[in-house]
Formats: structure tokens, sequence, C-alpha cells
């Protein structure tokens, strides 16, 4: 790639997300000697964000190189990716905005770090797409936003401090709520719905893209729906975001690249009580259903408040709901004390030992995001050797686990920690 490209660029500056993405790459440019741009379609809407960011920062963005580039105008993007080392992507859905991106990328030598949480979209980009990248040697890294950073590098985090064999990991999602409450940016939900409505196309791109099935434990976990989780001492039910794909993703490779033992992955979202919990199911139910159709979906996007207790509505949070928020993600192991030379051996016993480790830090959607992406794209930029990947389609575990990239999240307040180390079932 050529020195004179930029270092980053961020594409889908002006949008909501886009433009706190600006902030943190302005906050960290300085310190990693960056040079970078923004780029989007309007020249008038970057130059008000480069704006608005410089109040915000205190540092001087107005002459912040700009590029004017379009999603749906495939020129405009190719001529983008010649300019960069590295695109972050963040014009969603991606599952209809993303896959032009990735390709310019490959095609024009720039690396390629998405916030995406649409499993469809990354399974697709890796079936269709890991070949072309490897032999381009360009990486493609979705999910480096609060989905699926904190649970893929958790769970890496996790494996790391656990000494024997793994058997399980469960994750339970907290968002902690400020004073003014939970809010996020419609376009999340948008992903989420058309998420639901597509679910169907998971399995066969998954057979697809995984036609041998990883080993099965004789001791399978046992997941629920819903109900009370004496682990953890919370009431939650099963999450339907990207986490545990994400995370499935990075056992497989690690069982078929490493050597290393497989284990099962479940996600569970936490709520504060019974109550919260029965209306979540139902709300649930009715948001799956109507998702399902187009009028459905156009309902729930025009009154978003309402089917969504005000969780997510046009414009997004405020600024005191960003900075009053916080998440945290525990993560269960159990497992074997001993430890068996040989992946593939079955353990004759039940597993009998636990860890808790938590990932834990600021308002997950628009805080918590931006950091994490930008040190996924600073720890690709600087890090990452073409000895060893030689390109490809990657999650942040598969690519990052023997990075500086959970010290690079810690220094920025993303806090990782084991909360009881292995005991005894």
């Amino acid at each position: 790639m050529s020195d004179e490209r930029y270092d980053f660029v961020v594409l889908g500056a002006t949008g909501f997300t886009g433009q706190f993405v600006v902030d943190e790459v302005a906050r960290v440019a300085d310190q990693e000697k960056l040079k970078f741009a923004v780029a989007g379609r309007s020249m008038e809407k970057l130059q008000k964000v480069l704006t608005e960011s410089s109040q915000r920062t205190g540092k001087e963005l107005e002459e912040t190189p700009i590029i004017i580039a379009d999603v749906k105008n495939v020129s405009s993007l190719e001529e983008m990716c010649k300019k960069a080392k590295v695109v972050l992507n963040c014009v969603g859905p991606y599952r209809f905005y993303g896959e032009d991106v990735v390709k310019a990328c490959i095609e024009n030598g720039a690396h390629h770090v998405d916030i995406s949480g649409e499993p469809q979209y990354l399974e697709k980009m890796q079936l269709l797409y890991s070949g072309k990248a490897r032999e381009a040697g360009v990486y493609i890294v979705g999910a480096c936003g609060f989905d699926s950073v904190p649970a893929d590098m958790g769970v890496a985090f996790a494996t790391e401090q656990f000494k024997g064999d793994l058997n399980s990991v469960e994750l339970f999602i907290s968002l902690e709520a400020g004073p003014d409450g939970l809010a996020g940016n419609v376009t999340t939900l948008e992903s989420a719905l058309h998420g639901f409505a597509h679910a169907a196309e998971l399995k066969p791109l998954r057979k697809s893209l995984y036609p041998n099935r990883l080993p099965r434990s004789k001791y399978p976990l046992k997941t629920r729906m819903a109900g009370f989780m004496p682990d953890i001492q919370k009431w939650c039910l099963i999450f339907q975001g990207s986490d545990r794909a994400i995370v499935n993703r990075s056992v497989r490779y690690n069982y078929e690249v490493n050597l290393q033992r497989p284990f099962e992955v479940a996600a569970y979202a936490c709520v504060p009580n019974f109550f919260y919990l029965a209306v979540t199911l139902l709300f649930g139910l009715i948001v799956g259903i109507l998702a399902k159709f187009s009028f459905g979906r156009a309902l729930i996007l025009k009154y978003p408040h309402i089917f969504t207790f005000g969780v997510f509505k046009q414009g997004g949070p405020s600024k005191k709901q960003m900075e009053t928020g916080t998440f945290s993600i525990t993560v269960v192991g159990k497992g074997w004390k001993e430890k068996l030379p040989d992946a593939d051996t079955e353990h004759d016993t039940a597993p009998d030992t636990q860890m808790i480790v938590r990932v834990s830090g600021p308002e997950a959607g628009y805080v918590a995001t931006p950091i994490v992406m930008v040190q996924c794209a600073c720890t690709l930029l600087k890090e990452i050797s073409q000895d060893k990947f030689r390109g490809g389609v990657y999650t942040t575990a598969m690519l990052f686990r023997e990075t500086s990239l959970i010290e690079r999240l810690i220094k920025n307040n993303i806090k990782f920690e084991v909360v009881k180390e292995q005991f005894s079932l």
C-alpha cells in the first residue's frame, strides 16, 4: 500500500455513529501519528461534522481532508479506497450497503473494519470474499464495535486465563442506564429488524461456509430461553444479537487453524427483574412477528419509541444518556481443571471447574463502539503481519488474539478483569 494513502478514512462520517467515530479518531490521531480523512455524500454535511467535532474534541479539524463517496456509487467507493490504508465503514444497515464497500476495498488495496452486528452480512462476506481478500493481502474485519468486540475478545481473554480445558462459555450482557434511561438510534433497530426478517438465510449460508460440524462434547451446554441465572444472580433471556455467532466463528477458527479444543457458546441479555423479563418477551414476540413483513418493519420504524418503550428513537440518545450509560458482559466459562494434550480427546468426567471474567465500559452504542472501532483499526494498521495472516475475512478474536488490542482497550476505558478465579463446581 502506498505511503501517500491516508491511514484512516471514516466512511459515513455524517451518520449518527460516524460523527462519534470522527471524534475518537481525532482524539487518538496525534498519539498514534495518524493521517485521516472523512468520507460521505455531502461536502456541506462533512464540513459541518468536522466543525462540530472540533468543538467537542478541542482539535483543529476544519482542514481535515474530505472525500466525496456514496455507497450507491461504486466508482466513488473505488476512488476512496485508493486513498485509504484502512476504511472505517460506519454506513449501515450493512446488508444493503456493506458488500460494495468490502469489494471496493479488496480490489483497491484498503483494509476494512466495520461495526456491523448483522450475522447474515458478516458470514456472507466471509463466504464470498475471504479468498479474494487473502489473494489481495487485504484484511476485512467485521463487528468491530460493541457488537461484538467485548464478547469476542472477552472470550479470548477468558480462554487465556482458564488453565484447563473449556467445555462451555455463557455470555451475560447488561446495559445500565443513567437517570435518563437508555436510547439507541433507529438505524440500529432497522438492522436488527432485517436480521429477524431474514434469519432463515443463515442456515444455508452456514452450511456452505462450514460444511463440517465441530466435535460435540459428551456434556452439552444446557441453554434456556429465559429465567433466573444462578451463576450471576440475574433474570435473563436469550440474546438475539450477533455475539454468539461471532464467538462461534472464532471458536471454529481456533479449532481448525490453531488446533484448540472447541466449546459451546450461549449469550443472554440481563434484565432488572421478572416483570421486565415478561414484558420484554411479550414485546419481543410482537416485534419479531411484525419484522417478518415489510409493512410491519415500516410500522416499527415509523413509531420506534412505542414498539421499544423509547429505547430506540429518531436522533438517538441524548448527550446525558451517553455520558451516564454503561455496559458489562460477564463471561462464565466451565470446563475441566485438567488440560488434555489433544483437542479431539474427550474428557471422561463432567466439567469440574468454573471461571468468571467481566468486560465493562461506558455507554455501549456511541461511546464504547467508537473507542473499540478505532483501537481495532489502530491494531490492524500497526501490528498485523502479512507473514502470518496474508489477508482474509476475520473476526476480531481470529485476528487480534495475540496483539495488544486488549491492553489498548484497557487504556481507553474498556475494562477486562477476572471476577472469580477457577473454582470447583
